[in-house]
């Protein structure tokens, strides 16, 4: 299980939603706080605004639902699948994510500081100009996958696979590139000098002693 980086343990719920079919719904402006969401099939939602604080989710489903300005704080997904999910200014701060599908999930800008997705398999996702400070990918497996322009500045990226993925823009201080797989990234030049800065080597131009 993805273990939160500060080692509090999940928060306890005070309501159970077991089995619900909200499929297709309208979930903005509602808000839910500590509220366990269990095997809820949420496909296709659409929500401008919606809150859920400290929730739940097990085993639900997101597959093309549409979050616009939602808040999603400190809540533990497990087993949850965001295939095709895009979210779009949203805040997600503190959550944390264990045994959960990505695939062509779409994030664009938006809060998601402290996250918990280490191991995530994040392979066929996109994140676009997204905030993901101090965020917890260590052995995330992105390669391949698109991380444009994003704040991952003091997040843990030990042993996390971005091979392949396109990195521009991107704020690469946190990463080291003697334990994180890098090959074939694609990165600006900017970000170059940062890496092999990481590396010990002193860059300076090439001009008469």
């Amino acid at each position: 299980m993805a273990d939160r980086r500060d080692g509090a343990q999940p928060p306890t719920t005070e309501t159970d939603v077991p089995g619900g079919d909200w499929y297709g719904e309208d979930l903005s402006g509602r808000e839910h706080t500590r509220v366990a969401f269990s095997g809820v099939d949420l496909s296709e939602t659409t929500d401008v605004g919606a809150v859920f604080t400290e929730c739940v989710f097990r085993d639900c489903r997101f597959t093309l639902s549409r979050h616009t300005d939602a808040a999603f704080v400190a809540c533990t997904f497990t087993g949850c699948s965001f295939a095709r999910a895009e979210f779009t200014d949203c805040k997600l701060t503190g959550s944390t994510f264990d045994r959960c599908t990505f695939d062509l999930m779409t994030v664009t800008r938006g809060d998601w500081s402290f996250v918990g997705l280490a191991g995530a398999d994040l392979r066929r996702a996109a994140f676009t100009g997204t905030r993901l400070r101090e965020a917890d990918l260590a052995g995330a497996r992105a390669s391949g996958a698109i991380l444009r322009h994003l704040d991952l500045s003091g997040a843990e990226l030990h042993r996390a696979d971005l091979s392949g993925a396109d990195l521009r823009g991107s704020d690469l201080s946190a990463v080291d590139p003697r334990t994180v797989e890098l090959a074939r990234a694609r990165i600006d030049v900017s970000q170059a000098v940062t890496l092999v800065t990481a590396l010990g080597l002193d860059v300076r131009p090439d001009t008469p002693d």
